[in-house]
């Protein structure tokens, strides 16, 4: 085969210099990157870095044209934990730099010579959260040398931990605007060239995934390092309900009438209404706590949790427990609201998530047990169970939800139309909240103000809180191994309830961030903390609820700076409706509830993310 072409001033036969820094080999070689030049490529133990010869051309050449210096001491680099894929592409064309002069030529021409190429990712300098993948093709016309210097980069790549080989995906085809099988097939190429396995199913019906997560066994399960939900946050919660309806064992979190019945030891339980608040002194004196018989608690903010090791199952394959230190969740947007990948990564990018996901980043995600005791005021069920990772509402949020499933046809738009038509409605219901008081909250919900004396304030505003902080990558919060906060059952914990009339009550693990909402219900809330964010709005004029609903909607807005706002950071609350039956919001599924009660979970689980850029 005939092999014409060449760039001046290289010995083609010439062997890379190996230099020893210690015991850190450098690898340094003269080669060809395409469409920039020749470089000077150094390999170390970090990554690569290249360096552009000072020019071009002979430097005695005066042309205007062939006198342009490149930025030869502006060196170019990659880490080996942003590359993904390094491939041999053998003999082909590699493109010198193409630039024009003063009369509008081009120089610069295409040499055949071996050649690899290094897969990686480039983080956008206006946008840190947003990543594409960036290729750098190499050449040289010693094939002796591409070998090398691919091999060396091929080693390095493989020694960097925690990325996954095989993983279990499922694609909902109908998810957002139908986009669910265009965005695997854009993303799914990322995967084949950093070779990673996937079994991809493509679900048929609703409850499929749950159906498959919930029923395989720890031997299947053990086959994979994650399973990537192509879809909204629909179908990753009923991923995750699948999984944590089999994987794990838990025990209840209080039900709604536990504590009425029992107290702390010399404590109180404070109750405070819309209109007046008193302190009640509890005539029960025992020191456990306000649990369900049995219910086995550490002493951390999150409740103990145990997997089915030791419990009755069928399955005797291999163990899998939770938290896991290894096997990770995945989300590659295509949903309505996509709240779960807008936290976790910061975008709401397919490519984004699925370089997440081939690079085997991983962020920790407190998941919020909601439990139900009653259906309505007069039924009689065992419990039921759903777990949470974003958000669980009532009143408005559970209402939206209900309505909205008249509209289905509508598609995402569906929700904003179902939303301005239950505002228009401005329903109230009445309710009571308990929830386990967190000491180290800086809270100004109304209840502390009475207690403080300082009831006498604005209807429509209360003092601007500190700078918020949200969460973002490298999150010391999130990091952080301290437990201020007693468990259920430790000695000086204390409930305090909240009864009244509310148009909404929330509670969110995460700060729920997404395109209608840009900072969140709320914005410093972090993804693995071990707590929950629980927003209770009393009953307010039509107009001061408007205008609580535009500050969700407004980039740095102040949602919970009203007086009929409050916003208290729990581990673990109750809820009970004072009508015959009531709606909630359960990460976006309809959950029907008179009596039910949540506790979350500190970094129950993990995701393929590192959690937004600041």
């Amino acid at each position: 085969m005939e092999r014409n072409g060449d760039f001046s001033g290289v010995d083609n036969k010439s062997l890379p210099d190996v230099q020893i820094n210690g015991e850190n080999p450098v690898l340094t070689s003269n080669l060809f990157l395409d469409h920039v030049g020749e470089v000077v490529l150094t390999i170390n133990s970090d990554g690569l870095s290249w360096n552009l010869v000072e020019s071009i051309c002979k430097e005695q050449d005066e042309s205007p044209c062939l006198g342009i210096k490149l930025a030869s001491k502006s060196e170019t680099a990659i880490k080996f934990s942003d590359v993904y894929a390094v491939e041999f592409i053998d003999w082909g064309l590699v493109h010198e730099s193409i630039l024009g002069n003063a009369r509008g030529c081009l120089l610069g021409h295409a040499s055949e010579m071996y050649r690899f190429t290094v897969h990686g990712v480039h983080r956008s300098k206006n946008q840190p959260s947003l990543w594409a993948p960036c290729v750098y093709t190499f050449g040289h016309k010693d094939m002796d040398t591409c070998q090398l210097c691919f091999n060396r980069i091929t080693a390095s790549v493989n020694m960097v931990t925690g990325r996954p080989k095989s993983l279990l995906v499922f694609v909902h085809p109908k998810s957002g605007k139908g986009n669910g099988c265009r965005t695997w097939e854009a993303v799914a190429p990322i995967f084949s060239r950093a070779k990673i396995k996937t079994k991809v199913m493509v679900t048929q019906r609703a409850g499929q995934a749950f159906d498959v997560m919930s029923s395989i066994t720890n031997g299947d399960l053990n086959v994979y390092d994650g399973v990537i939900a192509v879809g909204g946050d629909g179908l990753f919660n009923e991923i995750l309900n699948g999984l944590l309806s089999s994987k794990l064992k838990a025990s209840y979190p209080p039900t709604p009438t536990d504590f009425l019945h029992s107290g702390e030891k010399d404590g109180c339980i404070m109750l405070h209404e819309s209109n007046k608040t008193v302190a009640e002194a509890s005539d029960h004196n025992e020191d456990t706590s306000p649990l369900l018989p049995g219910a086995n608690l550490d002493d951390s903010r999150s409740p103990k949790f145990r997997t089915e090791e030791g419990c009755c199952n069928t399955d005797q394959g291999p163990s899998f427990s939770l938290p896991n230190e290894w096997f990770r969740f995945g989300v590659i947007p295509a949903g309505s609201t996509d709240a779960v990948v807008i936290c976790t990564t910061g975008t709401r990018d397919p490519v984004t998530s699925a370089l997440h996901i081939v690079l085997g980043k991983r962020v920790c995600l407190d998941i919020a047990q909601v439990v139900r005791w009653k259906t309505t005021s007069t039924s009689k069920e065992e419990p039921c169970i759903r777990y949470a990772a974003t958000f669980s509402g009532y009143g408005f949020y559970g209402d939206v939800i209900r309505e909205s499933e008249k509209y289905r046809w509508m598609g995402p738009k569906r929700y904003d139309y179902a939303g301005t038509m239950v505002f228009l409605r401005h329903r109230s219901y009445e309710a009571e909240i308990a929830y386990l008081e967190v000491k180290s909250e800086e809270s100004s919900s109304a209840s502390e103000e009475v207690l403080r004396g300082s009831r006498k304030r604005a209807l429509w505003g209360l003092p601007k809180k500190p700078e918020r902080k949200p969460c973002c990558v490298n999150c010391n919060v999130c990091t952080s191994t301290s437990h201020p906060m007693p468990a259920h059952n430790a000695e000086g914990s204390r409930w305090l309830k909240s009864k009244g009339r509310f148009l909404s009550i929330g509670a969110a693990v995460i700060s729920c961030r997404n395109e209608r909402a840009p900072d969140g219900l709320v914005a410093d809330a972090h993804l693995s903390d071990g707590f929950l964010h629980l927003i209770l709005v009393k009953d307010c004029p039509h107009a001061l609820y408007l205008w609580h609903l535009t500050q969700l909607a407004k980039k740095g807005g102040n949602p919970l700076n009203f007086a009929f706002v409050e916003h208290h950071k729990t581990t673990a609350f109750t809820f009970t409706s004072s009508g015959e039956e009531s709606v909630w919001n359960v990460d976006g599924e309809l959950f029907q509830a008179h009596k039910l009660s949540a506790q979350v979970f500190r970094g129950l689980v993990s995701l393929f993310a590192t959690g937004p850029e600041v």
